[in-house]
């Protein structure tokens, strides 16, 4: 079958859910498919990912395709898009130091390779979006102690209280299935609808950030289907475990609901949305999602979308694991 959007055939040595023109979204992909840690297995990765999803993309986009001038410019996107791409950085950079604690303590063969592979991810998906800074304008010798300047005070705010939990829970208790529920409920369930608001909203004034975010995407896919399955064969087989973990889920909620991410997020809306305005020519008839332009949305509306995006993607994968009292 031939795709058509891009008029390209499906590669049939790649997964469809790995082949960077035939994946999903990441919320369509999350909300409807299912894999296993057995299948994503180690071979599965270096199958579908250095040869699929990243095969000429090693920085998360082609090498022809660079940021809009108006976003590398000093200007409100590209204090927008900067302020994002530190913070992603930071995040990806606490999780995958996080990962090392779930590929020691996996009880099996199976999830011992998912987790190195998804460690893997969570290492590049830091270093793309890190890299991407330079192509908006920060000099390399500056790049850390920008992206300090940039992230500071949304790491200790936002990240550092889910990083000490994910902490608690994987280092000091050495709870498994507890960590796999933070990280794929509390965390990347949560931030991963963001994520693909960033991928649609940058299309058209940085490409390759979109294009970042894309191969980020595809990756996040497999990280919370798989998370989920494996939640859902550990509850299947222990089910005395449930109450603990419905405890652990309402406990990192009300962590949440005490953060100020929601703050950050509409800070950087509201710079993007003043980069929207003084661009309407450039944005043009571009559709954010189908029949809304990206020029008539508003900062309050493209928030919710990913809040009821978020919303949509936890009832599902809460049902699937068997969890649904915590809905």
């Amino acid at each position: 079958m031939t795709d058509t959007t891009t008029g390209t055939a499906p590669d049939p040595a790649i997964p469809s859910e790995a082949d960077w023109d035939h994946a999903p979204s990441l919320v369509d992909g999350a909300n409807s498919l299912e894999l296993t840690a057995a299948e994503c297995d180690l071979q599965y990765w270096l199958r579908a990912v250095p040869q699929g999803t990243l095969r000429g993309k090693v920085l998360g986009h082609d090498e022809n395709v660079r940021p809009h001038e108006v976003t590398r410019r000093p200007g409100p996107l590209n204090e927008a898009l900067t302020q994002e791409l530190a913070f992603r950085s930071i995040a990806e950079d606490k999780a995958t130091r996080a990962l090392g604690y779930m590929v020691a303590l996996a009880p099996d063969t199976a999830t011992m390779e998912f987790y190195t592979t998804q460690l893997m991810d969570e290492a590049r998906h830091s270093m793309v979006f890190r890299n991407h800074l330079l192509s908006l304008g920060v000099a390399r010798q500056d790049l850390f102690t920008t992206i300090d300047r940039l992230a500071a005070a949304d790491r200790d705010a936002v990240l550092v209280p889910l990083e000490n939990l994910g902490l608690e829970v994987l280092r000091d208790q050495e709870d498994f299935i507890g960590g796999v529920v933070v990280l794929t409920i509390l965390v990347e369930g949560v931030l991963a609808p963001a994520a693909q608001l960033s991928e649609l909203k940058w299309r058209i004034f940085d490409p390759a950030a979109a294009d970042v975010e894309r191969g980020a995407g595809i990756d996040e896919i497999r990280h919370l289907t798989v998370g989920s399955s494996v939640a859902r064969e550990h509850l299947l087989a222990h089910p005395e475990d449930k109450e603990r973990i419905l405890e652990l889920i309402t406990r990192g909620r009300k962590l949440w609901e005490n953060l100020p991410a929601t703050e950050m997020t509409l800070r950087r809306e509201t710079l993007f949305q003043k980069g929207l305005d003084a661009h309407r020519d450039l944005a043009g008839d571009y559709e954010i999602w189908p029949g809304r332009r990206l020029v008539d949305t508003t900062i309050e509306e493209r928030v919710g979308t990913a809040h009821e995006w978020s919303e949509s993607m936890q009832r599902k994968r809460l049902l699937y694991m068997g969890l649904e009292e915590a809905i």
